[in-house]
């Protein structure tokens, strides 16, 4: 009697956990599928849906004293991008620096004071939007694998109007993924690149940011990344500038901030030890992942400038 009480009691309990991974395994799945697309749609202002708010062009170059003008470079019959183009303050300039924002930033809200410093400097700027935010079309974003389109095609319409001229591309944080897994895999072949803020695996990438919350990194993370995969047909596993950087030969300068809660110096070594060619790093010790401008302008001026003599650009 009493084994046949326990052998009830053990089917039971096995009953009741295995439901109980079940639920799991559904709650977390729900919450990865909701957080993936949160994370990847955005919503204009005045409209309902599941998402961040789409980042606007709230300011424009004329706020800075920059005078510009708007382009849209076509991508197939119904996409576009909207680009923002300050040209140098003398007729001579020194080349061309696109300009590609990270992950909800845009134009207006991450690149106008990064564009002021490279104008100071002699170069025009073309600032672009991403699909999905600002001006462009769409209201999507992949963290940096459909944006290497965006670059590559921004890319090729600065190579037409401006044929003979240097040019150099400057990412901020998603940008900087973009950047690389244009030239790795694009035949994007610019004169030097500009990485701000990167990242070196997406997936980690995720990770840091769950740590900061009280949800699980493992598996959510995983889980996540696997849901934003689905809905936007990319794999998101594979997208690792850190082994976009081995295929990159042009000189690159990478520009960390010490503090950075979401990149590692260990993840930012990895990348700079897989760079090809000239390659240069420089850390501002009292800056997170923040705009680097805007921690220390005149640093973040004098390694530009400094990398771009160096290499040639000038």
């Amino acid at each position: 009697m009493q084994l046949l009480k326990r052998a009830e009691f053990g089917r039971k309990y096995r009953k009741y956990l295995y439901r109980s991974i079940l639920s799991l395994f559904i709650i977390f799945n729900i919450l990865a599928y909701l957080g993936a697309y949160a994370m990847t749609h955005f919503v204009s202002p005045g409209q309902f849906g599941w998402g961040q708010p789409k980042p606007n062009s709230s300011s424009i170059p004329t706020d800075l004293g920059l005078k510009y003008i708007t382009q849209r470079i076509p991508i197939g019959q119904t996409e576009w991008l909207e680009t923002w183009f300050i040209p140098a303050r003398s007729p001579t300039s020194k080349g061309t620096v696109i300009l590609f924002p990270g992950n909800g930033g845009s134009k207006a809200k991450q690149l106008l004071r990064p564009a002021r410093v490279f104008h100071t400097l002699g170069y025009n700027t073309l600032l672009v939007d991403f699909r999905g935010v600002g001006g462009s079309s769409g209201n999507t974003t992949t963290l940096g694998m459909r944006e290497a389109e965006d670059v590559a095609a921004s890319f090729r319409h600065t190579q037409t109007l401006q044929p003979q001229q240097p040019i150099v591309l400057y990412g901020v944080s998603m940008g900087t993924s973009a950047i690389l897994k244009a030239v790795a895999e694009r035949k994007v072949n610019p004169h030097a690149i500009i990485l701000e803020l990167p990242f070196a695996r997406l997936v980690d990438a995720l990770g840091s940011r769950l740590n900061e919350t009280s949800i699980p990194t493992f598996p959510m993370a995983q889980l996540t990344l696997a849901w934003g995969s689905i809905q936007h047909g990319y794999n998101g596993f594979v997208h690792n500038p850190e082994d976009y950087a081995s295929q990159v030969k042009c000189p690159t300068l990478i520009l960390h901030g010490k503090l950075d809660k979401w990149t590692t110096a260990a993840q930012i070594d990895r990348i700079e030890r897989n760079l090809q060619g000239i390659k240069q790093l420089s850390i501002f010790p009292n800056a997170g992942h923040d705009l680097l401008v805007t921690v220390d302008r005149d640093r973040w001026m004098q390694q530009i400038e400094q990398f771009l003599e160096q290499v040639k650009i000038r």
